[in-house]
C-alpha cells in the first residue's frame, strides 16, 4: 500500500482516471456498436447518419489517447466500408 502521500495522491488519480477511462470507452463502444447494428440492418441513410456520429467519438478517444490513433483510423476506415458496401 501506498506509504508516502505523493504514492496516496498517485493512486488516488490513477482511480480517477481508470474510471473516467472506462466511462468513455463504455460509452466509444456502445456508439460503435449502434453504427453496427444499423449496418447490419441494412438502412444506408441511417447507417451513415450512425457513422456521422461515430467518427468524432473516435477521433475524441484517440486525442485523449484512450485508443491508439492508428487504431482509431482503423475502426473508421473498415465502418466506412461497411457503410459504403450498402
Amino acid at each position: 500500500m501506498a506509504n508516502s502521500a505523493q504514492a496516496k495522491k498517485r493512486a488516488r488519480q490513477a482511480e480517477d482516471s481508470r474510471q473516467r477511462n472506462a466511462s468513455q470507452r463504455s460509452a466509444m463502444r456502445t456508439t460503435v456498436k449502434s453504427l453496427q447494428k444499423t449496418i447490419d440492418a441494412g438502412d444506408k441513410e441511417q447507417a451513415t447518419a450512425a457513422y456521422q456520429a461515430a467518427v468524432p467519438v473516435l477521433d475524441r478517444m484517440a486525442r485523449k489517447g484512450l485508443i491508439h490513433k492508428n487504431a482509431a483510423a482503423r475502426s473508421k476506415s473498415r465502418l466506412n466500408k461497411a457503410v459504403r458496401a450498402l
